[in-house]
């Protein structure tokens, strides 16, 4: 597995927050961006292909995470020309600040935001959707499907109290990649995690 070009992805003996710390900066800035970004879309449009779902778990990118709605919306257009036509919906998270967890939201170009506690985007008085597939933004992850997020534990969660539990992917860039990273034990696995080379997990 790739873990990028100019920052070294080492876990080892490095606690989470400094981890978190010095892998964000590195995605801020990093020099190839654009590339990785296209790289990525690419990636995640051939992915969904094999993909039956009709409705889909996303989040609205910050501080430097991988933006998929670009692919997504495309996906959900594509819906509209098969033989048989499929109305597609794509969610956005809403916080449920009483149990610390996160609702989804339907989301389309266009349509009424507000800002959260945390400053960050939300669809306004948008149905609720229940999604079979999720996408969770990866500040770093490893192999068996293990992600670093923020610390917050949202989606930890919301994947232990969602039933059925939606198929879940994380998506982040190849520089998160983390080689001796050892998951707590709440830390809910994904089911698979792509980068802008490909399939990360399940190998």
């Amino acid at each position: 597995m790739d873990s990028g070009h100019g920052t070294p992805a080492h876990s080892d003996g490095e606690d989470k927050k400094s981890l978190r710390k010095r892998l964000l900066a590195y995605r801020t800035h990093m020099p190839d961006r654009m590339e990785r970004v296209a790289m990525l879309q690419q990636v995640l449009r051939v992915w969904l292909l094999a993909r039956p779902d009709t409705s889909v778990g996303a989040y609205w990118p910050i501080r430097g995470e991988f933006d998929p709605l670009p692919a997504l919306h495309r996906w959900k257009e594509d819906g509209e020309l098969l033989e048989y036509p499929q109305r597609r919906k794509i969610g956005l998270p809403v916080v449920d600040s009483a149990h610390k967890t996160l609702r989804f939201h339907d989301w389309y170009p266009g349509c009424p935001m507000q800002e959260d506690a945390f400053g960050i985007p939300k669809p306004k008085d948008t149905d609720q959707i229940i999604p079979t597939l999720l996408f969770v933004p990866c500040v770093g992850y490893a192999a068996g499907g293990y992600r670093l997020g923020y610390g917050g534990g949202f989606y930890d969660r919301t994947l232990a109290t969602l039933s059925p539990r939606p198929y879940t992917v994380g998506v982040g860039f190849a520089s998160g990649f983390l080689p001796d990273f050892y998951p707590e034990p709440h830390d809910q696995p994904l089911d698979a995690i792509l980068n802008e080379h490909g399939v990360v997990w399940p190998v």
